[in-house]
C-alpha cells in the first residue's frame, strides 16, 4: 500500500505529508482546490516526465517522496537488483523526485535511478486511471496477463515455456551448426594435418613437470653422487664419524644420568639424534647406490622437451593450451565428419520438440478460452450494475500463420508462429451502446466509461491476482443518484482486497471511505497555498454534507450524509 506521500515546494503545495490508509481513500475539496496538483505529485513519482515550471516560485527545488510497504515480490525485487538498487528496505520502497529549474532526479531507495526504472518499479506497485494515464488494462500486452492470471493458467503457461525454449535452443544450435557447414568443410583439412601433429607428440596432462625433475636429477648426477657419498662418509664411515661421535656422548650422558637425574631428559634427545643420524645415513647410502648415469635417457629427456615446446609455441604457449586445442579441434573435426549425421539428428530433436511444444500450446489456447468465456459475462454483469446495462465485452484471439511456423495446426497442414507467452495475441472489445459494434478497448474514450470498465476488470480479477494499489481520478464523470451509489459499493467492496483513493465530488462515494481527506486553498503571507488535511467522522459527514448540499450545510444534508456513511459501515 502507499504509506504516505511527501510533497514540498510542488505548485501550489509548501509542504504536506499525507499518509493514507489501507481500504477506501476519499480526497474531496471544491474545484480549483488542488486536487490535480495533488495527483500531478503522485504521477512524479511514478516516473512521468517533469516540466521545472511545477516548481513553487521562490523556491529553489520541489520533492516528492512516495513510501510504499507490502512490496516485496519476484517482479520488484528482480528490477531492483538489475538496476542496482538498494533492496535492503524492502519490503518497504521508497520512491522520490527532486525537480530544480535544472532538470530532475529520480532516486528508488536514496539510489539513484533512471525514470525508466522509477516507470517499472511503479508500475508494480500502483495504478493510476485518469485521463489514460497508467492505466495498465488499455494496453493490450496486459490482457493475455490478466486473462491467465484470472483463470490460474500459470502452471500451464510454465508448461508452455518450457517447451518453447526447448525448441528455441534446438532451432538455434541447428542454425549455427548449418551456418558454419562451409567454414567446417575449409577448416577439416587444416584441423585433420593439427590432430595428427600433436597425437604423433602424444601430450600427457602433468608431463612437463615429471620430465623437468628427472631431467635434473640427471644432470646433476655427478654432484649428486659425490655429495651423498661424502655426506654418508662424514656421518657414518669416517674415524670421527657423527654417528660415532654420539655414541660416545650417550654414553657419556648415561654416566651422568646414573648420579643426576636431571640428565635424563637429554639421554634421550641425544638417543634421538643418534637414531635420525642413522637413518639419515641409511637413506643417502641407498640413495648413491641407485643414482643412475644414463647420458641417453637424458638426451631423450631433452628431445622430449624440444617436441613439447614446438607444440606450445604452436597452440597456446602451455601444455594445458595444447592439450584443450587438441580437445577443441577434435570435436570440431567430428562435427565435420558426421556434418549431415548430426544435422539430421538436430532436425529430428526440433520436430520432436515441435510436437511437444504444439500439444502444450493448443491445451493453454483452449484453457484461455475457457477463461475467457467466464471473463465476458463476470464483466457484462458488473458492468450492467455500474450503470452500463447494454455493454457487450469480447475477448478476442489471434494466431499468427506461418509456413515455417513451430506449432502445428491440429490438421498437420497449417502451422502458427511461437512466442514466448503461447500461440495466442488476446485483445479486450467492447460496447457500451446498443447497436454499436465492440471495439478495441484502448479505443474507449470517455474518462467516466474508461474509469467504470476498469473498475469492473479489477472486481472481478481483485480475487485472482494481487492488483497494485488503485487510484481512480474522476471516477464519477457522467453518473449520480443510485449509479452513484452502485459505483462506489463496487470500489468499496474492491477496498476489501486492496488500497483504493479515490478523488470524488459525489456524496454517494464520498459517504463510504475508510478514510477521508479534504483539499483546501488557503492563501497565508499573500501566497496560495494547497493543504490537504484528514478528516474525523463528524467533518466527514460535514464535507459529505457539503457535497450534497452546497457550502450552505442544512440539516437535512447532514442528516443524509450520516445516513449515507451509516449505510456504508453497515455493509462492511
Amino acid at each position: 500500500m502507499l504509506r504516505s506521500l511527501y510533497v514540498r515546494d510542488y505548485a501550489l503545495i509548501e509542504e504536506l505529508d499525507v499518509e493514507f490508509g489501507s481500504g477506501l481513500n476519499i480526497i474531496t475539496g471544491e474545484t480549483g482546490a488542488g486536487k490535480s496538483i495533488l495527483i500531478g505529485a503522485l504521477n512524479m513519482i511514478l516516473g512521468e516526465r517533469a516540466n521545472t515550471d511545477v516548481v513553487r516560485q521562490d523556491a529553489k527545488k520541489a520533492i516528492i517522496e512516495g513510501i510504499f510497504d507490502e512490496a516485496n515480490t519476484e517482479r520488484i525485487r528482480t528490477l531492483l537488483e538489475d538496476a542496482e538498487v538498494d533492496t535492503e528496505p524492502l519490503p518497504r520502497i521508497i520512491l522520490r523526485r527532486q525537480i530544480t529549474d535544472r532538470g530532475s532526479r529520480g532516486f528508488i531507495n536514496d539510489t539513484p535511478a533512471t525514470l525508466d526504472v522509477i516507470r517499472e518499479v511503479a508500475s508494480e506497485l500502483i495504478d493510476l486511471h485518469g485521463q489514460h494515464e497508467h492505466q495498465n488494462l488499455l494496453h493490450t500486452e496486459t490482457h493475455r496477463r490478466t486473462l491467465d492470471s484470472f483463470g490460474g493458467l500459470s502452471g500451464l503457461t510454465q508448461h508452455y515455456r518450457r517447451q518453447y525454449e526447448r525448441v528455441a535452443d534446438l532451432v538455434e544450435e541447428r542454425d549455427e551448426l548449418a551456418a558454419r557447414e562451409r567454414e567446417l568443410q575449409q577448416q577439416k583439412e587444416l584441423y585433420e594435418f593439427q590432430i595428427e601433429e600433436i597425437d604423433d607428440v602424444h601430450p600427457q596432462e602433468g608431463e612437463e613437470e615429471e620430465l623437468h625433475a628427472e631431467r635434473r636429477v640427471l644432470e646433476n648426477a655427478e654432484k649428486l653422487y659425490a655429495s651423498t657419498s661424502g655426506l654418508y662418509e662424514m656421518l657414518y664411515e669416517s674415524e670421527d664419524a657423527v654417528h660415532d661421535q654420539l655414541v660416545v656422548a650417550r654414553n657419556e650422558l648415561q654416566d651422568l644420568a646414573r648420579i643426576d637425574d636431571a640428565f635424563e631428559e637429554q639421554l634421550k634427545e641425544i638417543k634421538s639424534a643418534q637414531i635420525i643420524v642413522s637413518e639419515l645415513a641409511s637413506f643417502l647410502q641407498d640413495y648413491n647406490a641407485h643414482i643412475e648415469f644414463d647420458p641417453e635417457r637424458l638426451a631423450d629427456i631433452r628431445d622430449r622437451m624440444s617436441e613439447l615446446e614446438r607444440l606450445k609455441r604452436k597452440y597456446g604457449g602451455s601444455l594445458e593450451a595444447v592439450l584443450e586445442h587438441r580437445r577443441e579441434i577434435g570435436e570440431q573435426y567430428e562435427l565435420a565428419e558426421d556434418f549431415e549425421g548430426n544435422l539430421e539428428r538436430l532436425e529430428n530433436d526440433i520436430e520432436d520438440a515441435q510436437a511437444r511444444l504444439s500439444d502444450a500450446a493448443h491445451r493453454l489456447s483452449a484453457k484461455r478460452r475457457e477463461v475467457a468465456d467466464r471473463i465476458e459475462e463476470a464483466i457484462v454483469r458488473e458492468l450492467a450494475d455500474l450503470g452500463m446495462p447494454d455493454s457487450q465485452f469480447e475477448v478476442r484471439f489471434e494466431q499468427d500463420e506461418d509456413p515455417d511456423g513451430w506449432i502445428n495446426g491440429t490438421d498437420n497442414d497449417t502451422h502458427y508462429r511461437a512466442y514466448a507467452h503461447g500461440m495466442d495475441h488476446i485483445e479486450f472489445f467492447i460496447s457500451t451502446n446498443v447497436g454499436v459494434d465492440p471495439m478495441p478497448l484502448a479505443d474507449v474514450a470517455s474518462g467516466g466509461e474508461i474509469s467504470r470498465i476498469m473498475l469492473a476488470l479489477k472486481q472481478i480479477l481483485a480475487k485472482s491476482e494481487r492488483l497494485p494499489i488503485l487510484v481512480f481520478d474522476e471516477i464519477d464523470t457522467g453518473i449520480s443518484g443510485d449509479m452513484a451509489r452502485k459505483v462506489g459499493d463496487s470500489m468499496h467492496d474492491l477496498a476489501r482486497y486492496h488500497q483504493i483513493i479515490v478523488i470524488t465530488h459525489l456524496p454517494q462515494i464520498a459517504a463510504l471511505g475508510d478514510v477521508h481527506f479534504k483539499v483546501e486553498k488557503r492563501v497565508e503571507s499573500q501566497q496560495t497555498k494547497t493543504i490537504i488535511r484528514r478528516l474525523d467522522e463528524d467533518e466527514q459527514a460535514a464535507q459529505v454534507a457539503t457535497l450534497i448540499s452546497g457550502a450552505d450545510i442544512t440539516d437535512a444534508a447532514l442528516e443524509n450524509a450520516r445516513e449515507l456513511m451509516a449505510a456504508g459501515k453497515r455493509e462492511e
